[in-house]
């Protein structure tokens, strides 16, 4: 038996190819583009065909007789028993016009071809988006009851299956799939469609959230989904039967599912917070286009849904359909189908599988480069502080990453260190000495990095003082405060100020702002530190908002403790857990990649929540550990004494280990 086959490359046509190919004698007859001649042998690979059983035919969809040559057309004349018309365009965003072409122009030619070859039967794969937006149940054989076929898909599926049934001279069937998704057995898909837009959003859920934690979605209309490989099983069934002309069948889960338990089963699949609460999406119904359509033309309002939906990687028209309104009878297909051992399978079966293939090879966020040399290679990186500590385990970072990696520091003798470490390793730092707390100094600096690297594409704001000491040891040390506030707030505010135009003029740049755990949890004994740090995070956010759309992006990273020649003089965090430097240049380095708003630990946000929430409380809390632990002795200015601590400060070291301040 020989077969022709539109669309064979496609994800349902290259399966359906496979198995016409496994009836015994079939040959088919596909056709392809000459601008694809190379993927012909790999197909035939995959198919496991002879040149002589999967015979290439060269054309064009948009072309008269899809441009089959009047050589090929000879040959194909009366050989043919069966032509599959599977090529169009599936999808949802594509442009009316290219929609057009494939599906309404496409379909014309399609039929044009089939009867010059004198074809035996024709078979259409439709689509139930040829019933438009029906209100009810759409039966096998209505058509010209559709309704609300404005979309470009919908119009061009339903205005493609009227040529079918007026302009073919061939006998026909109409075969309308509903969405189709990957594989029920092994989960393969070739591209994000329908159920998988929601996908991210899921993804997300389960990276924020807890699995136990109850989400509330929407309970929207119905959607039916079926695989790939029941649409395929059923299509080459009922395609072989007798007295099939001019009927149509739907390829349908008989179940259907609402669009709010299809989002529940994907995270149930997923592993994500269960939506157990459902919103009836209906309710947005009841606000009228008109208004609608006034606050999209404001153009904050359509900015913030426009972030939104790129973020979550929703198209433009996905949620006038949350509200489908269709149901559609197929019981002429399963008539069809019956004693064959074919039928959908329940989507909870196989929900899993989707959500494994998806992950694995479809997630969008898998083809983006998330290393840190993809980020900063040949980029130009300035770490503040880059001389010791958490600085210079950055610098070594972005500096092995391929990046022009400048620091800077007052000690020279520190640098000239740091640039001998980095050499013998096979890089290079640039060095500038600077007080940062010197406004003056800090002018100086920029105009140099200005004048010899044109500004920076990173900017970390690394440099800073700490000092650990109550206020009522402070009285009569206001300076405390003074420097402080000089470098940690002010030396970073010149710098950044001072790069920041030139980020403008490239329109991209990133800030990263070296915080503290303190801010979230109002760290006793820190009150200059983090006030200092707590002014940086108010102005970062500030300018993060006027930036915004200007390509310049902030990160915030809350740091925990980390050891290095900041915290040695107190003594009392040799006995609690800390970071260490490298594991400090990892968070740093995640900021510059991932770009978050902020990066903190869960410690210092269950810290600021429950300040937020319950703040006597948290005072408490705070005032307990404050009263537990000690000033250090260079808090004191005794150098050589040693904290004692009381039995209930150790017992609490010890529940807090491995937990990061």
């Amino acid at each position: 038996m020989h077969y022709f086959v539109t669309g064979a490359t496609g994800f349902i046509g290259k399966r359906l190819v496979r198995k016409l190919l496994a009836r015994k004698g079939a040959v088919v007859h596909f056709l392809i583009r000459r601008e694809s001649e190379d993927k012909v042998e790999a197909l035939r690979e995959w198919w496991g065909a002879t040149p002589a059983r999967a015979i290439a035919v060269f054309g064009d969809l948009t072309r008269k007789k899809l441009g089959v040559s009047a050589e090929d057309v000879k040959k194909l004349k009366g050989q043919v028993d069966h032509f599959y018309h599977l090529a169009a365009v599936y999808d949802l965003g594509a442009d009316e016009e290219s929609q057009v072409a494939a599906n309404v122009e496409g379909t014309r030619h399609t039929v044009e071809l089939a009867k010059a070859i004198d074809a035996g039967h024709f078979h259409h794969v439709s689509s139930i988006a040829a019933a438009g937006l029906y209100e009810g149940v759409f039966r096998e054989d209505m058509f010209d009851e559709a309704e609300n076929v404005d979309h470009p898909y919908f119009m061009t599926k339903h205005e493609s299956e009227k040529i079918v049934r007026k302009e073919s001279k061939v006998p026909w069937t109409v075969y309308r799939p509903a969405l189709v998704v990957g594989d029920s057995r092994t989960g393969e898909m070739d591209k994000i469609d329908g159920p998988y837009y929601f996908f991210k959003l899921i993804q997300r859920m389960r990276q924020l959230l807890p699995p136990w934690m109850p989400a509330v979605g929407l309970e929207g209309g119905r959607i039916n989904i079926v695989p790939v490989d029941y649409v395929v099983d059923a299509l080459d069934h009922i395609s072989h039967l007798e007295k099939i002309d001019s009927r149509c069948f739907h390829l349908v889960d008989p179940v259907g599912y609402r669009v709010g338990d299809v989002l529940d089963i994907f995270s149930r699949a997923a592993h994500a917070p269960r939506m157990n609460v459902f919103v009836n999406a209906a309710l947005l119904g009841f606000i009228p286009k008109s208004i609608k359509k006034g606050l999209m033309a404001i153009a904050p309002v359509r900015r913030v849904r426009n972030a939104i939906m790129k973020d979550l990687g929703l198209p433009e028209d996905i949620l006038q359909f949350v509200n489908y309104p269709t149901r559609f009878d197929a019981r002429q297909a399963e008539a069809a189908l019956k004693g064959s051992g074919i039928a959908c399978p329940n989507l909870r079966d196989y929900a899993w599988r989707l959500w494994d293939y998806w992950e694995r090879h479809l997630d969008p966020d898998l083809h983006i480069d998330r290393s840190l040399r993809g980020t900063v290679a040949g980029k130009v990186v300035l770490v503040t502080g880059g001389s010791s500590g958490i600085g210079l385990a950055a610098a070594h970072k972005f500096a092995e990453a391929g990046a022009t990696t400048l620091i800077c520091g007052r000690d020279q003798d520190k640098l000239d260190e740091a640039c001998a470490e980095a050499q013998a390793k096979g890089y290079a730092f640039v060095a500038y000495p600077v007080d940062l707390a010197d406004m003056a100094d800090c002018d100086r600096f920029v105009q140099l990095v200005l004048q010899d690297h044109g500004g920076v594409d990173f900017l970390v704001n690394n440099a800073g003082r700490s000092i650990r000491r109550a206020i009522e040891s402070s009285y009569d040390r206001f300076h405390d405060f003074e420097r402080t506030m000089q470098l940690n707030y002010f030396g970073c505010l010149r710098v950044t100020m001072g790069l920041l135009p030139a980020m403008v003029g490239k329109r991209k740049g990133h800030v990263v702002n070296i915080s503290s755990i303190g801010v979230l949890t109002n760290a006793p004994r820190f009150s200059a530190y983090v006030a200092s740090k707590a002014a940086l995070d108010a102005w970062t956010r500030c300018a993060a908002s006027e930036f915004q759309d200007l390509g310049i992006s902030f990160t915030t990273i809350n740091m925990p403790l980390v050891r290095t020649p900041m915290i040695a003089p107190t003594k009392i965090y040799n006995n609690v857990p800390t970071l260490a430097p490298e594991e400090a240049a990892d968070l740093i380095a995640e900021a510059c990649v991932a770009k978050p708003v902020r990066i903190a630990t869960r410690l210092g946000i269950a810290g600021q929540v429950l300040h937020a929430l319950v703040p006597r409380v948290a005072q408490i809390a705070m005032n307990t550990s404050f009263r537990m632990f000690p000033d250090s002795s260079a808090a004191k200015g005794d150098k050589t004494a040693r904290p004692q601590l009381s039995a209930e400060a150790m017992a609490l070291q010890q529940m807090m280990r491995g937990i990061h301040f």
